[in-house]
């Protein structure tokens, strides 16, 4: 079954990139606190909203099996999942371990370990890492590998345990020589730079001088300023226009190679020959040492000995002396005394390196540029290679893995309860991340022409594969099977669309149904889906096999019983209609899906579902149907528009969405109607049918601006029970803070709508306390509450008929399936081209099609102004495309269309302040149609002429050049006439030098008129420098993008974009092309829970108990994942921002720097996430006194914001802050100034001039013209300051005050300064001078600053302290709607972030 060894010392295995990116801010978030102030105070400056991936929206798995505590309010299930978790956290214990000729050593051990994972931590230290072939024993007993350490007799505290030389066989000793090769390069970063082994760049160490904790190299206490060089480099200052490339990967001077061996290789005489095998050879290794000296050595059954063979001649007899040692390294030391002086010095190294800087992660993160590496020879790689380590999977019985009974073995695992539970989700968790990885091997054999097709005599195109028990397909419209539907556009789209549905069906996780293992590859060009075998379906026709759902589109359709139990239990969480439809013998069928959803039962007796292209509904905005009138917001914008294809479906987040939209709806009416009920019993029934009426018309109509207050409280979908329909008391504490946005984005968009958008921006209801009074005023509500949960529980029987007639009505307005209870559900198949639905329901569909009209103009005019609103009030700030487009799917908009939410942007009335989105967006626009281009570009290129090809169109796409010519390898050249004739060889075929007559402003056109016809936008530049000047692009971040979306990598130097008289690239500045992967995510519920608990707690303001929860995640995390994922990073952050508040600054520098460490090497050494984390490390390092590390970290972080998005965004001016706040505190004056300013400049024009944080930078000026003693400065900036304190708090507010005292003391300093001057001026130098006081600022002052403008506030944690803390916070949130009043500039989030720091 699952591999049992992981590769890392923790006992653990690990998963993918960006799920929960920002403060803590959980994605997929079903509870968090009830009093879930809108505070960022721990849990993050800014109210900064999850990063997610777009997949499982919102958990379903908790919908689905309510046996985890899904229930909202945490604590009774908390207790539960407490109570399960102690079981598993028996305490560790210490044994002894004696290795050969090390003294004994203690080991701190856990009873549920198992054996390997000793021998692993032993495989990894540095006296005994270089033993691979040894047995732990017991007094004399040999441990078993695979039990674990509680089930062992006699096993305690204090035992021995001795390591055991063992005898060696070949693939003992094939493990013993690619170990010693691991230990060799293990400082070597070339396998980061190539993409393999899970290896991925980090370089936290150049910038801290290694650890941070204690153990660092320099500690620097305040005393030691002077020796501080504060200087930044050139390039990152405020207002520099050049933006190298080379500083993104600085030099690590641990990476200079030490050699320890020139050579470490097979020896050409392997195998043994029969006589030596029966002698005990196994295999025959060459060495070439440092010192030049050539040996052959045998690896025998006993260890490792010298022969006498040379390069001509074999002679396996043993040399004299022959060193046998039962370890290579042993032997080595004895013969080159360079390997032993440079392997010791090499492994003192490895192990000071962070644990994190060396740990695989779980799915590889490609470089987009490298330096160049010099190719060294290693017989490790080349035997991989060769072998394309076809299921050489060292740890697997059996060689080759059955990858789909591995997978469908681990979603059988029992889960009853908390430890089964991690052991299941770990196990599924390490399969994935194994098939994710030998799917991207295998996908990119197949491009690269090294592995057969099984229909070997078909056109290259409609080629088929297996490789490694793996089925991969190309992305192309074979036989037709998607003519209707938009041919090859279609079948590019549908392995995606059908990636999505695997990962809705995994997340909802129903007990006996099962989806493929699939993994989709785009490499070169092609597009390529990998997926498991079903056990049996290479042996029949597809005909016999499916026994639900339609081969052909619905022509034909069957249906069987037990698909249709199992895919019930789906259908609620996804939302997915049960519905009848006809077959070609006009009787009705019943699915439970969509017709494409093929039902396949295996050999091994599963049910599996495949084909999940179509789980969710269509998108009707993209999909012109005849006959049929979209709503007229669609309309207005020009919707329906043609797509290129058929298969546009709506995204699961915007289901969600709609459906809450809609539960509001629900509540709202019924309670509305109750009053009504109340208020005119005679009138009752023209009443009912006026309010049905009027609320019947389509949602985005503006509501009454009671309803939309109510969206605050009940912000949770109906959950779980199918009997059990409205989610009512729960949902009150379901208010995450991505949850909160939505709900008051929603309220937003029920008062006004996008019509009059500029005022639904700034008006509407957005605090949450005033949501939940608002709440409680709407008569009716809680009747309407009850009434629905009296519902739900008596089956609607002892109910009166009158209440039941409010929720028909209300049931109908909003279109739910059911009469006596909120249900919506989507059918699919509407719209499918070829399916009939029976007469019957034609009544059932006509609703159905009102519904699927209703979510397309809900996508435009609730979710993209609602999307535009978060980006004005800052609580989403996308830095580059890739968060851009996580922030659109957030809100379940698909980036079809990107081009309608720019238009959005452009029209909207503060426009400056939205500047850096619309710049964003236009970039990842252009990228995006570059990358559709490049495409079919690729798919016409020979091997041969490959980097000469890309680096023409990044040329083309880039360079100011305007006549690039593509150089085509001269052999290319003379062999163009005969390539015309020769059969393709490349899938996709087309004239392989086609590609060379490209040329800049036809590129630019195409990408042009790409952008008109894909996303409907006008862009009006026809070549590069007009795009830059245009839009405000940056050459050096279009590159990024282009790179990172098609998978180049290119060599890192400083390009010359601008030439106008050479190319800026040529062919040897490309490297590499990595393939771009898509694949499951699968989840740690049960850590999740806790996670979520935690921050629920730390917003209430418990924060002792809070961080206990999320140390409890964080184990169970580590326990599923293993020790490296992008989970964890978002736990470290949260913890090591509570240990910081409540006063450990070490602990929080260590959380922290794990968690820098975790997001360069699981996410990109310049992810958005990342700089985010080096920004907090800054704070904590300044805490703790070290102040140069603080700034080189924060120079680290604005040089990287500055290749990935410039320097025009409103997080530039914290990070500008920060670093003025630095600077000043170790009195550089003049550079402090010059980051404060440019802080101001930016807070000024994203925030708007009247916002508390320009209130605060003017502050912060003031305060570094005090220092100078420019004391008119200072008034001038402070008096700023002071009027928007005044205006925007009132004269009360304590920060007025504080300002106005400010401004006395700066008066009083300026009068004195003045009368010293005139006192020099007039008694010349004779002058009595009164000394003057000039301050330098206290490193505590400076402190509390950086703490202000970070959002964090510190709490002495008594109990009366307590008490008065959530005095302070309502009284904060009182003020908040007094200011809201006020500032009708959406700046909320500035009370946010800056009145914390009252205390």
């Amino acid at each position: 079954m699952v591999s049992k060894t992981d590769d890392i010392p923790a006992p653990v295995p690990t998963c993918n990139t960006v799920d929960l990116a920002r403060e803590g801010e959980t994605a997929n978030s079903k509870e968090t606190s009830k009093t879930a102030l809108q505070d960022p105070c721990a849990c993050g400056h800014r109210g900064d909203t999850a990063v997610m991936n777009g997949d499982s929206a919102h958990d379903q798995a908790e919908e689905a099996d309510s046996k985890q505590d899904g229930n909202a309010d945490a604590d009774p299930g908390e207790d539960a999942n407490e109570q399960e978790v102690i079981v598993i956290q028996d305490t560790g214990f210490t044994v002894k371990i004696q290795a050969p000729g090390t003294e004994p050593f203690d080991l701190q051990v856990s009873p549920q370990e198992m054996v390997q994972e000793i021998h692993q931590v032993l495989m990894d230290r540095e006296d005994t890492c270089h033993r691979t072939c040894f047995s732990l024993q017991l007094d004399g007993n040999v441990l078993d590998n695979f039990a674990e350490l509680k089930s062992i007799e006699g096993l305690q505290e204090g035992s021995l345990l001795k390591v055991v030389e063992e005898p060696y066989t070949v693939r003992e000793a094939r493990i013993h020589v690619r170990h010693i090769r691991d230990l060799l390069k293990s400082l070597d970063p070339s396998d980061a730079y190539n993409g393999v082994d899970c290896n991925s760049l980090s370089f936290l160490s150049v910038f801290t001088d290694g650890d941070l904790g204690d153990t660092g190299k320099r500690k620097k206490k305040g005393s030691e300023l002077e020796q501080i060089d504060c200087t930044p480099p050139e390039h990152i200052l405020p207002g520099s226009k050049e933006r190298p490339l080379v500083p993104l990967q600085p030099q690590n001077k641990d990476w200079k190679p030490m050699q320890c061996l020139k050579v470490l290789t097979m020896s050409g005489w392997n195998p043994p020959p029969g006589n030596r095998k029966m002698h005990g050879d196994l295999m025959y290794l060459c060495i070439v040492t440092v010192e030049d000296r050539h040996i052959s050595i045998t690896a025998s059954t006993r260890g490792f000995y010298l022969n006498q063979s040379t390069t001509y001649t074999f002679n396996p007899k043993p040399a004299n002396p022959s060193f046998l040692s039962h370890s290579l390294v042993e032997l080595l030391n004895q013969i080159s005394p360079a390997f032993k002086k440079n392997f010791s010095a090499l492994q003192k190294k490895r192990v000071q390196r962070h644990p994190f800087e060396r740990i695989a992660t779980p799915f590889q993160v490609y470089s987009w540029t490298a330096p160049q590496i010099d190719h060294a020879m290693d017989c490790v790689r080349a035997e991989d290679a060769y072998t394309s380590r076809l299921g050489y999977e060292e740890h697997i019985p059996g060689q080759t893995r059955d990858w789909n009974e591995e997978l469908q073995t681990t979603r059988e695992l029992s889960r009853k309860n908390l430890p089964e539970r991690l052991l299941r989700e770990r196990a599924i968790f390490k399969v994935h991340s194994d098939f994710a990885a030998a799917s991207t091997r295998g996908a990119m054999a197949v491009i690269d022409g090294n592995v057969m097709a099984i229909n070997p005599g078909e056109e290259t195109r409609m080629q088929m594969f297996i490789w490694n028990n793996i089925f991969f397909s190309l992305g192309f419209d074979v036989r037709d099977h998607y003519r209707e539907l938009g041919g090859d556009a279609a079948a590019h789209a549908a392995p995606t669309n059908d990636l999505n549905g695997v990962r809705a069906y995994s997340a909802v996780d129903v007990e006996g149904l099962f989806t493929l293992g699939t993994v989709v590859v785009d490499y070169r060009g092609y597009r390529v889906t990998a997926q498991s075998i079903i056990p049996g379906i290479l042996e029949r026709e597809q005909e016999q096999s499916v026994i639900y759902g339609s081969i052909d589109f619905g022509k034909t359709v069957v249906s069987h019983p037990k698909y249709l139990e199992l895919l019930e239990k789906t259908s609620r969480p996804l939302k997915v209609q049960r519905h009848a439809v006809l077959n070609e013998k006009d009787t009705a069928v019943e699915l439970s899906s969509s017709v494409e959803c093929k039902g396949i039962i295996g050999n091994d007796g599963r049910h599996y579902i495949l084909d999940l292209l179509r789980t969710f509904p269509p998108d009707l905005n993209f999909l012109p149907v005849e006959g049929e009138e979209l709503a007229p917001e669609s309309q207005k914008l020009g919707f329906p528009r043609h797509h290129r294809h058929r298969l546009a479906c709506l995204r699961q987040e915007l289901i969600e969405a709609f459906v809450e939209h809609r539960y509001l709806l629900f509540m709202k009416m019924a309670a509305l109607q109750l009053m009504q009920q109340k208020a005119n019993k005679d009138n009752k029934t023209a009443a009912l049918q006026d309010s049905s009426t009027a609320d019947t018309q389509s949602d985005s109509k503006p509501q009454p601006a009671e309803a939309s207050d109510k969206v605050i409280e009940t912000t949770a979908p109906p959950r779980t029970s199918s009997d059990s329909t409205l989610a009512t008391e729960e949902s009150k504490a379901t208010s995450t803070p991505e949850k909160e946005a939505l709900a008051s984005l929603n309220a937003t968009n029920t008062n006004g709508t996008h019509e009059h958008s500029a005022e639904s921006h700034n008006g509407g209801c957005d605090s949450l306390l005033e949501g939940k009074d608002a709440d409680e005023n709407i008569p009716g509500l809680a009747q309407a509450k009850e009434l629905a949960k009296s519902l739900a529980a008596e089956d609607g029987s002892g109910i009166d008929p009158r209440s039941r007639e409010v929720v028909l009505n209300a049931c109908k307005a909003v279109g739910s399936i059911s009469n006596t209870s909120f249900d919506i559900r989507f059918n699919p198949d509407i719209f499918s081209p070829g399916v009939r639905f029976p007469d019957c329901s034609s009544e059932e569909v006509l609703k159905q099609k009102q519904l699927l009209k209703d979510g397309a103009a809900f996508l435009i005019s609730c979710q993209i102004p609602s999307f535009v609103k978060d980006c004005l009030d800052h609580s989403s700030l996308p830095m580059d495309g890739a968060s851009l487009t996580e922030a659109l799917h957030q809100r379940g908009i698909n980036v079809r269309y990107l081009g309608t939410v720019l238009d959005f942007v452009d029209n909207m009335s503060p426009k400056a302040q939205l500047e850096h989105i619309y710049r964003i967006g236009i970039s990842e626009l252009i990228t995006r149609c570059a990358k559709h281009i490049f495409k079919t570009y690729l798919q016409g290129v020979e091997l041969s002429a490959l980097s000469a090809a890309v680096s023409h169109f990044l040329n083309c796409l880039l360079s100011s050049f305007p006549d690039a010519v593509a150089h085509l390898p001269a052999d290319e050249l003379v062999s163009r006439r005969k390539n015309r004739k020769r059969r393709n060889r490349v899938p996709g075929g087309g004239d392989n030098t086609a590609w060379a007559s490209l040329t800049p402003s036809e590129l630019w056109k195409n990408i042009a008129s790409e952008a008109q016809s894909y996303y409907h936008f006008n862009l009006q530049c026809e070549s590069v420098d007009q795009a830059v000047e245009k839009y405000g692009l940056q050459k050096i971040t279009l590159l990024r993008e282009i790179s990172i979306k098609t998978g180049i990598q290119i060599l890192i130097k400083e390009y010359n974009f601008d030439s106008r008289h050479k190319p800026t690239f040529t062919e040897e500045d490309i490297l590499n092309i990595f393939p771009v992967v898509k694949h499951v995510n699968p989840k740690a519920s049960d850590a999740f829970h806790f996670f979520q608990s935690g921050q629920a707690k730390v917003q209430q303001g418990f924060l002792k108990d809070g961080c206990e929860l999320i140390n409890e995640a964080l184990n169970l995390f580590n326990n599923v994942y293993g020790a490296m994922h992008v989970e964890i990073c978002a736990c470290l952050r949260l913890l090591a921002r509570l240990n910081y508040i409540m006063g450990d600054h070490a602990e929080a520098l260590s959380n922290q720097q794990k968690a820098v460490l975790m997001s360069e090497r699981a996410l990109g050494i310049e992810h958005p996430n990342t700089i985010q984390e080096y920004m907090h490390l800054a704070l904590y390092c300044f805490a703790n006194g070290q102040l140069s590390t603080a700034l080189k970290l924060l120079y680290r972080a604005r040089y990287l914001m500055l290749v990935v998005c410039g320097e025009d965004h409103p997080e530039m001016a914290l990070l500008d802050s920060n670093i003025g706040l630095v600077l000043h505190g170790v009195m550089e004056y003049d550079l402090s100034l010059r980051f404060l300013e440019n802080a101001l400049a930016i807070n000024s024009k994203y925030h708007g001039p009247r916002s508390l944080k320009v209130a605060l930078s003017h502050h912060l000026v003031a305060r570094v013209y005090e220092s100078k003693a420019e004391f008119r400065s200072a008034l001038q900036h402070e008096k700023e300051g002071y009027t928007i304190y005044k205006n925007q708090v009132g004269e009360i507010h304590e920060k007025t005050k504080e300002s106005s005292e400010y401004l006395k003391y700066l008066t009083q300093q300026a009068v004195a300064l003045q009368r010293t001057m005139n006192e020099i001026y007039k008694n010349g130098s004779n002058a009595s001078i009164m000394p003057l006081k000039f301050t330098a600022p206290s490193m505590a002052s400076v402190l509390e600053q950086l703490n202000i403008i970070n959002g964090i506030i510190f709490i002495p944690l008594s109990q009366k302290d307590l008490e008065n803390l959530k005095a302070e916070v309502q009284r904060r949130q009182l003020l908040q709607v007094s200011g809201k009043t006020e500032e009708q500039q959406g700046s909320q989030l500035d009370l946010n972030d800056e009145l914390p720091v009252d205390d």
